[in-house]
């Protein structure tokens, strides 16, 4: 099967849709079938893998569900996206976002292969989609199958645009986390509490409020730690830096953007793990992440994390935008080793069900389900055309 896996960000920018996407051409790649990312890439020196074919290097930011994304601008995509399409004469499209602009819509307006939209985001409101919606519905009409990533998802998606769908989850590599060869980080290695987060800074990742929570967390354990990796930069820590000299908090460290092959070590590095959003999350990939890691977790109670995580097996769910819950959750299991390790072990059983092997299974299984159906309408289609020629022929002998 040949394969295009349509990305509408900009390729190196670290997020759950890239990483999703990767894996994916990752597994199909394994199973033997010929994949191509369809991406834009800012970074003109990056040496990109050999297939994937990058659209344009013109990229700019735009804020979208609290955060922000980074979308293609070069109108040369249109014609580009033609031509790609024309040469590489794919069997499925699988489009990210589909309704992402620009490259997303593009694709699936040019496409004459079987389309598959997977959808990722999820707001609490879909006014957005309601105002959209005479625009957006030629394009979903474009898609002949629909994956959501969550329950969340699907009933926010659904509630205007309906059609043949699958409820398929994100998925995680759970040996890069759950493998015994996976060293923890020396310098915090010390037996001292350590609480991580992985994330950006954005607003509605919520790391405000665990910021707010650690004074109360180190008047229980003084010589607690909050390791902070994501991809921030320098301005973006500035105010949490300025926090955390007016509280006296010197055991906040702020490590920044790790590699793939880093990031499980500060996971096997962590006492706990904290993920404080404020919404709009669709899935708990970094919940999963945890799991696989045996490490507890500490999470908002909010729809995106609940398909992942249920209250006192793998961790906690505390409510959203509350330091002081976050804080009593995060104290409690600091308190309790025999809790933590319950949590570790029912969290690594959650996480195995998620892997990236079952999840890729699942996707091409609707792909192949999708395949049979589109012939058989196909051959029904001919059997119509047939059948009306030769009444045609009857009727003028």
């Amino acid at each position: 099967m040949k394969i295009a896996l349509v990305m509408p960000y900009d390729y190196p920018f670290p997020g759950g849709v890239t990483e999703h996407i990767m894996q994916l051409d990752r597994e199909f790649r394994r199973r033997g079938h010929d994949t191509r990312i369809l991406a834009a890439s800012s970074d003109e020196d990056a040496a990109l893998p050999a297939n994937v074919i990058k659209v344009s290097s013109v990229v700019a930011s735009f804020p979208f569900s609290g955060s922000s994304v980074r979308v293609p601008i070069n109108p040369q995509v249109y014609q580009r996206v033609k031509k790609i399409l024309k040469q590489e004469d794919f069997d499925v499209v699988h489009a990210h976002e589909p309704a992402a602009p620009p490259l997303c819509p593009i694709v699936l307006h040019h496409s004459r292969a079987i389309n598959v939209g997977t959808f990722h985001a999820y707001r609490e409101t879909n006014t957005a989609y309601q105002i959209t919606r005479p625009l957006l519905t030629p394009l979903y009409n474009k898609l002949d199958g629909r994956i959501f990533v969550s329950q969340a998802v699907r009933d926010f998606t659904l509630a205007q645009f309906t059609g043949d769908y699958r409820v398929i989850p994100n998925g995680i590599d759970v040996l890069r986390f759950a493998s015994a060869d996976v060293e923890p980080i020396e310098r915090f290695n010390d037996d001292r509490p350590n609480i991580l987060y992985v994330g950006r800074l954005d607003k509605r990742k919520g790391f405000e409020h665990l910021m707010r929570a650690f004074p109360y967390i180190k008047n229980h354990f003084p010589d607690a730690r909050l390791i902070v990796v994501g991809a921030f930069d320098d301005e973006e820590k500035k105010p949490f830096l300025r926090y955390a000299r007016q509280q006296h908090l010197s055991s906040v460290h702020f490590v920044g953007f790790v590699s793939r092959e880093e990031l499980p070590r500060y996971y096997r590095t962590a006492t706990l793990f904290c993920a404080p959003s404020t919404g709009f999350e669709s899935f708990g990939i970094v919940l999963l992440e945890a799991m696989a890691a045996g490490v507890p977790i500490v999470a908002s109670d909010i729809t995106g994390y609940r398909q992942v995580l249920t209250e006192n097996q793998e961790g906690k769910l505390v409510p959203p935008c509350d330091p002081e819950a976050i804080a009593r959750a995060c104290v409690e299991l600091c308190k309790q080793p025999r809790l933590r390790a319950r949590m570790a072990e029912q969290g690594r059983l959650t996480a195995a069900r998620y892997d990236w092997t079952h999840i890729a299974d699942a996707v091409l299984s609707y792909f192949e389900e999708l395949q049979s159906l589109h012939a058989s309408e196909k051959k029904r289609a001919r059997y119509k055309r047939s059948t009306w020629q030769r009444r045609l022929q009857r009727a003028a002998e």
